[in-house]
């Protein structure tokens, strides 16, 4: 299936491991031209080497915090001048740690607003206006199952995430005029080293850590980065054109909800 994808510019932040470099990477092979983004400027240029020698994609890797607002109009602005726009945005960053009621400080509060929140706001405040003009455009975001259902000691990822969704359907009817679609996209247990990483914080080998949270999945396993960025690249194509204000879950069947 042709996706439509060919030529345009997507840009995916915090794309040195896991599901940002795994949607970066099939954007690639889809013929996009990709601009990458993550704290450290050595794993950005490593994944970013990687990509090209993968799919001969023409590739931007920038070092840029999405929590610090001149990084991110640096990032974008790099993008255009390069790529002479933006067609795709995948706002992607690391979550807010996990803890209860007790463990959470002011500070800790309002980083993770930051973090989940207002980074999302400043990427797509910066694309938007070459999205108007191009008169196409999909703004993706990745999140987590907590949107529909909160998840047991992530009390600062359970009351923020679901305000991204709410940011998102909100601006539906304002920029879908222009032809802008927006999406959330919540990945379940995937793997990648910060699910992985569970398994010391519960003192099990990881092949065991692993056979035990697939119990109570529907599909018994977990899944790969590479089967959540196969949903984001179709939410990004011509195929999806009808498609926004939606927020989907790629979880194996661990959200029960029936919304």
């Amino acid at each position: 299936m042709d996706f439509g994808l060919k030529g345009k510019v997507a840009l995916v932040t915090a794309a040195s491991k896991g599901m940002g470099k795994a949607c970066a990477m099939s954007f690639a092979a889809e013929g996009a031209r990709v601009a990458i983004c993550a704290r450290t400027e050595s794993d950005v240029k490593t994944v970013a080497d990687e990509i090209r020698t993968k799919t001969g994609a023409e590739v931007l890797a920038m070092r840029a915090d999405v929590t610090n607002a001149a990084d991110v109009r640096a990032f974008v602005g790099r993008t255009v001048e390069t790529f002479g726009g933006v067609d795709i945005l995948v706002a992607n960053a690391g979550g807010p740690p996990r803890g209860g009621l007790d463990e959470m400080t002011d500070e800790q509060w309002h980083a993770a607003f930051d973090v989940t929140v207002v980074s999302v706001v400043r990427l797509i405040r910066e694309v938007v206006p070459s999205m108007r003009r191009r008169g196409w455009g999909r703004i993706l975001t990745i999140q987590s199952v907590s949107v529909k259902q909160p998840v047991d000691g992530l009390l600062l990822s359970n009351a923020t995430r679901p305000g991204v969704a709410g940011l998102m359907k909100t601006l539906v009817p304002e920029l879908g005029r222009d032809n802008i679609t927006f999406n959330v996209v919540c990945p379940g247990r995937i793997m990648t080293d910060r699910f992985l990483g569970g398994a010391k914080q519960a003192g099990l080998p990881v092949d065991d850590y692993v056979a035990k949270s697939a119990t109570d999945v529907p599909l018994r396993r977990i899944g790969t980065p590479e089967e959540f960025a196969n949903v984001v690249v179709f939410l990004a194509s011509e195929r999806a054109s009808y498609v926004t204000g939606v927020t989907i879950q790629v979880d194996g069947g661990v959200v029960r909800g029936i919304l």
